[in-house]
Formats: C-alpha cells, sequence, structure tokens
C-alpha cells in the first residue's frame, strides 16, 4: 500500500488504555535497535508486538528518562553524531523517526539542506554498518515536498545504496487514526528490505477508516482518574472567554471579529478545540498562542495525560519532566496506538524471513 493507494478496511477497534507493559525482554527473538527513540511511542508500539530491542538512543534528556522508567534501561542518552557506532549491537530491524522539524509543513523549512535535517545521515550509516534485515524511519509528511521533492527522492537513493547489500526502500503515507490511533496524524513511514530477500513486504491494510474511527470521547474516558501526568494548567480568564465562544471541534476562526476577545491566528492549531466524535486533530509538541490543544466540554487545555491517550499511551506510562517538557516529549512521538498493527505486520514477516531465507 503505497503513497499512491491507500485503501481504507475497517477491522478492529481500539483498546483504551493499550495493554500494561512489561519491561525488559520479549522471549521472542526478532531484535531490533531504536535511534531518535524519543520518550519511545514508536518503540513501544514494537516493544508490546513482541520485538527485543537491544539498544536505543535519544539527545533529549527528559525523554531518554522516560523511556528508561517504562520501556528498559537499554537507552543510551546522546547525540547522535558522537557515539561510536561499533558499540551498538547488530540487530534484525532498525527503527527512528530521525528529527522531522526542518520537513514541517506548518513553516517553511530548510529540508536536508540544514544539519538538522542531514541526521537521517547518520541513519542511513548505522544502517550500513549493520546491515539488519529491514529499516524502519518514521518523518512528517512534508519530507515529501521538501527541497522540491528532491529531499525524499536523495533519501531513498542513500538508503538503497546503502550497507553491503542495499535496500529496497519504499516511502508510505499514512494516516496513524486509520491504524487505531484517536488522532488524524499523517506521516510517513521510509520502510527498507535488504535486498538480498527475495520477498515481498507492504503494509497492512488500514484496522478503521471514518466511519469508525475513535473519537476524542472515546479515547478520553475516565482520563480524569489517571494519578500521573495529570497536572491543569493555571490559564488566564481571558483564555477562558474566548474558548466559551467557540464550539467542539472549532478554533479561533470561530471568535466572531466583533468580540473583545478575537484573536488572529496563522495556523488552525491556535484555539483548537476537540471534537468529542472525531479523532483530535494533530497533537503538536510546543508553541504558546493557544496551541496546547483544548477540551471539548471544558474550556480548558488538555492535560498530558489526555494527550497522551489521544496517542494511544496505556496509563501506566509515566512521563518525566515539566509539564512543558512531557508535552513535547508526547506531541514529538509516534502513537503506540498507530504503530502497533503496523509493528505486528512486521513482525510477522521478519519471523516468516528468518525461518525461511535468513
Amino acid at each position: 500500500m503505497k503513497i499512491e493507494n491507500i485503501v481504507e478496511e475497517p477491522q478492529l477497534r481500539f483498546e483504551t488504555p493499550l495493554p500494561k507493559i512489561k519491561k525488559g525482554k520479549s522471549p521472542d527473538k526478532i531484535e531490533m535497535i531504536s535511534l531518535f527513540s524519543g520518550c519511545g511511542g514508536m518503540d513501544l508500539g514494537f516493544h508490546l508486538s513482541g520485538f527485543d530491542i537491544k539498544w536505543a538512543n535519544d539527545f533529549d534528556k527528559m525523554a531518554c528518562e522516560t523511556y528508561a522508567k517504562n520501556i528498559g534501561n537499554h537507552i543510551v542518552h546522546g547525540d547522535i553524531t558522537e557515539l561510536d557506532y561499533k558499540q551498538i549491537p547488530d540487530a534484525d530491524l532498525v527503527i527512528g523517526g530521525f528529527p522531522c522539524q526542518d520537513f514541517s509543513m506548518i513553516w517553511k523549512r530548510g529540508g536536508i539542506n540544514t544539519d538538522r535535517g542531514n541526521l537521517y545521515r547518520n541513519f542511513v550509516e548505522i544502517v550500513s554498518l549493520k546491515n539488519p534485515l529491514m529499516f524502519v524511519a518514521e518523518n512528517v509528511k512534508g519530507i515529501l515536498t521538501a527541497n522540491k521533492k528532491q529531499a525524499i527522492k536523495q533519501i531513498i537513493k542513500d538508503f538503497s545504496e546503502t550497507g553491503k547489500y542495499g535496500y529496497t526502500t519504499t516511502p508510505y503515507l499514512i494516516n496513524f487514526a486509520d491504524y487505531g490511533a484517536p488522532q488524524l496524524r499523517e506521516r510517513v513511514l521510509i520502510i527498507g528490505v535488504r535486498k538480498d530477500i527475495d520477498t515481498f513486504f507492504d503494509i497492512p491494510s488500514p484496522t478503521h477508516s471514518p466511519t469508525n474511527y475513535v473519537s476524542a470521547k472515546e479515547a478520553l474516558k475516565g482520563a480524569h482518574k489517571v494519578k500521573h501526568n495529570n497536572e491543569h494548567q493555571n490559564i488566564q480568564e481571558s483564555t477562558i472567554e474566548k474558548l466559551k465562544l467557540i464550539p467542539p471541534g472549532g478554533n479561533f476562526t470561530d471568535i466572531p471579529k466583533s468580540s473583545p476577545h478575537y484573536v488572529k491566528g496563522m495556523i488552525s492549531h491556535v484555539y483548537r478545540r476537540l471534537h468529542p466524535d472525531k479523532p483530535s486533530t494533530t497533537i503538536i509538541a510546543a508553541g504558546g498562542g493557544g496551541t496546547w490543544g483544548y477540551h471539548f466540554d471544558e474550556p480548558r487545555p488538555l492535560t498530558n495525560r489526555e494527550r497522551a491517550r489521544l496517542f494511544g499511551y496505556p496509563d501506566d506510562f509515566v512521563f518525566e519532566g515539566s509539564i512543558t517538557e512531557v508535552r513535547k516529549q508526547i506531541g514529538n512521538s509516534v502513537p503506540p496506538a498507530g504503530i502497533l498493527p503496523i509493528a505486528k505486520h512486521i513482525k510477522l514477516f521478519l519471523e516468516a524471513v528468518k525461518a525461511n531465507v535468513y
């Protein structure tokens, strides 16, 4: 199911919350390493699918603390450009979400012409050294059009030619809501299969469609009872009055120009309230000026636990750091609920490859 051929086939429903986390090794022997791991949203989906995560890395200290607390102590805090790659263990699979800010569609970005945009090359280098059977790289939709569409071509070329064998590399544009996340979050998965493997891989068909998407109301049910990461922010009275003028599902454009609470906004996230009967729109990692995301029933910002629910994190996943730091960790992550069906599919594929080919 490539970018130009996305099919929607509803099958399963969302689990709220996901199964409780069991830290440590999986009994199965499909081994993986993780790059640009953040707080572990993508890794959690693979962990719950039965992968044995041997090693992980991120630059953000608090994100690493969150990861270690919930998934395992195999995460290494440090700058990926300064690590000794020979110390990284071999694995069947390499995953990671290399920095996406320079490919974002919200603002004009520099793509692969920036230092941060070039960090994907470290991903390529590690794949080249480790020669895994497969890799999965995640990034924003804007990567498809960055640098006048030359960025994605260069990235695919680099991955295709790397390592001892090279990789059949395919970008897939997906919406994680199609895979069970209660959030409309379009992302690109760049998936490579080693060229000596004579087995075709395609991502699984969606488990959900607009007719049965997981709604914000369904996802947030009982969230107020969760002990951790549920602090409410102090907000100004004027913000409350603005939110009272905005219906569920609306944003700043619903405030009449004649109102003393009228504001000018640049992006749709500004004072965006959830709609109870629809998935959340994309939850972002940072920003002020009304970009925190707001409840459908109460005139207030979402708590971080509510944000986590909209990604499909289990309730026993505890984030470390301040409200702002935790917001950043969640907003930068891959929805565990959305990657889980894809991770399960990849595990079945790699099990078949190892049993019959490798």
